[in-house]
């Protein structure tokens, strides 16, 4: 009788000392994963390379990045999903991550339920930009010629992206009509809005900057709550007479929600650490990119505002993806 809770603590101790040596061991067994949900060359791909070097060094262990595009995004993160969940792969993502639930009815995961964010990178704005020579001087003059029903065309790099649904928001809400051209990716968007042949573009910062420096493109306004740095002269939309529009571009990275929270919290704490590195924060700055870092409850809060903020605006317009 008295040895009843000595050996049903012995039990219990020997039945856990399998995940306790487990995720003591964590991350020694094998190399981190990174997967960048878009193909190389892009700021998805550029977020994963410029984290996976100070995470390597903090964890003692190889992190390495594997780009798995397609479907803005679903693959990639479909693949960590399928994953071992032990904690050694995980994702990076757009802001197509808070959209693709809304555009996609088939989707192979639920993206609140199954995902767990390890932290908000950070954010940035999308530009809304013209040629050179174009007609439109300022974003005012996009406005009155909106509100005209001169249908004003602009590009996105595609069909359901962040550009097309704060054009659609922006549109709607204020009685504009814009005509919206979706291309195949920055690329291809840039080279049209370049030469002319789109009117008007918008896309994030990263896409963006290079053309406005060489002053092929003319920044008209941007989607954030400030200013950018990179940008301080161009206004924001809010400040054009749209009081409290915003349409940030933003980047995370994910665990799936199966994840043991120990390895969350690690995850979380070394992201942060990594965040905080100037070397590592002149980088992102370098892409335009403003750093978040914070918890996992406020890289969750912000994400969840994203997906029902969008949804909301894919439902009013029926947007369908292409």
């Amino acid at each position: 009788m008295y040895y009843l809770y000595p050996r049903l603590t012995l039990v219990l101790f020997i039945a856990l000392m399998p995940a306790l040596s487990w995720s003591q061991a964590w991350p020694t067994k094998q190399p981190i994963k990174l997967i960048a949900v878009f193909p190389p060359g892009g700021s998805v791909d550029q977020v994963a390379r410029i984290l996976a070097i100070p995470l390597s060094q903090q964890l003692g262990q190889t992190v390495i990045v594997e780009n798995k595009g397609g479907a803005s995004g679903v693959i990639g993160t479909s693949a960590m999903l399928a994953a071992p969940i032990d904690g050694y792969t995980f994702a990076v993502v757009f802001d197509t991550h808070g959209v693709n639930q809304s555009l996609m009815p088939n989707m192979p995961y639920d993206t609140k339920k199954d995902l767990t964010p390890l932290v908000l990178v950070g954010t940035s704005p999308m530009v809304l930009a013209t040629n050179a020579s174009s007609e439109f001087k300022t974003f005012a003059d996009v406005v009155a010629a909106a509100k005209a029903k001169k249908n004003v065309s602009y590009g996105t790099i595609g069909n359901g992206s962040l550009g097309h649904l704060a054009m659609a928001l922006l549109g709607k809400n204020n009685a504009m009509e814009f005509n919206h051209i979706p291309f195949k990716g920055g690329g291809p968007l840039m080279n049209d809005a370049v030469a002319g042949h789109v009117p008007l573009s918008i896309a994030s910062i990263f896409v963006t900057k290079p053309h406005i420096d060489s002053k092929r493109l003319r920044p008209l306004a941007v989607t954030s709550n400030k200013r950018s740095p990179e940008l301080p002269d161009v206004p924001t939309v809010a400040e054009a007479g749209f009081a409290g529009f915003e349409a940030p571009a933003w980047w995370a990275v994910l665990a799936s929600a199966k994840t043991p929270p120990d390895i969350v919290k690690r995850m979380n704490e070394e992201l942060n650490k990594a965040l905080r590195n100037p070397e590592i924060a002149n980088k992102l700055h370098a892409q335009g990119i403003d750093i978040a870092g914070g918890s996992v409850e406020k890289a969750r809060g912000f994400i969840e505002v994203q997906i029902d903020t969008w949804a909301k605006v894919v439902s009013a317009n029926n947007i369908k993806p292409d």
